[in-house]
């Protein structure tokens, strides 16, 4: 009997969709990612800027860096891509289910609810006492939190070495997903680099759509543009 592909899955049963976003979906958006040379990464070496201990050593250098970060987010728009999911999510007869890596917003400016493993640029935590509120344009040593009242705003994203946000949760999506969609993220930082293969072990259909192949894990491959792939990824779960 022939393997029953994503697209029987959805169109027969309106299965249930888990999708998995990394840097490479907002790139056409203007977006550095890690590897891109002349963005902001590329000025920065990961350790000065996006671990707790650089926090402690430099807090005005880590500022700073997610202060620029925060202004290019704000001023970027959605790309055809975000606004494509935003379209699955809302025509797709069943759950679809939107799990980020991206802390832009792009998403939500593209009318789509996301899971953001990694934490949002707009939204500031207090190191102190763990309260969250929507960032400022910026945010230094003098900005105070409205809950204890201490200087101890910090940009609400993940760093290397912290745990990611909301694991229980995705698990929960990923154990009862019919499909599993791993869409512009290089498979290399964990634990999302594993979310494939967890699907794909409680029986998800598993796709990716990048730019490069990331894992032997994933049953369908779509390489290409973001905006290219996704857009007639779409098209074909719900109609043109």
């Amino acid at each position: 009997m022939p393997r029953e592909t994503f697209a029987d899955k959805c169109m027969t049963r309106n299965g249930k969709i888990v999708i998995l976003t990394g840097a490479g979906l907002s790139a056409e958006s203007g977006l550095s990612t890690f590897r891109d040379e002349g963005g902001l990464w590329s000025q920065h070496r990961i350790e000065d800027v996006a671990t707790p201990e650089a926090f402690a050593r430099n807090p005005d250098l880590v500022q700073a860096f997610y202060n620029a970060r925060r202004a290019q987010s704000r001023a970027a728009t959605p790309n055809a891509a975000h606004v494509a999911l935003a379209r699955l999510q809302r025509d797709h007869g069943g759950e679809v289910v939107i799990v980020t890596q991206n802390v832009d917003g792009l998403h939500e400016k593209a009318g789509a609810k996301v899971i953001h493993l990694h934490g949002a640029l707009d939204s500031a935590l207090c190191h102190l006492c763990d309260h969250r509120w929507t960032a400022p344009e910026t945010i230094d040593s003098a900005t105070p939190c409205p809950a204890c009242g201490h200087h101890s705003a910090r940009p609400d994203v993940v760093w290397f070495g912290e745990m990611p946000y909301h694991m229980e949760e995705i698990a929960e999506h990923l154990e009862n997903a019919d499909i599993f969609a791993s869409i512009g993220t290089s498979g290399q930082v964990y634990p999302a680099a594993g979310f494939s293969q967890l699907a794909s072990d409680y029986g998800a259909e598993c796709i990716e759509l990048n730019l490069e192949p990331t894992s032997h894990v994933f049953h369908q491959r779509r390489i290409g543009h973001a905006t290219q792939t996704i857009l007639a990824w779409v098209e074909e779960l719900i109609g043109a």
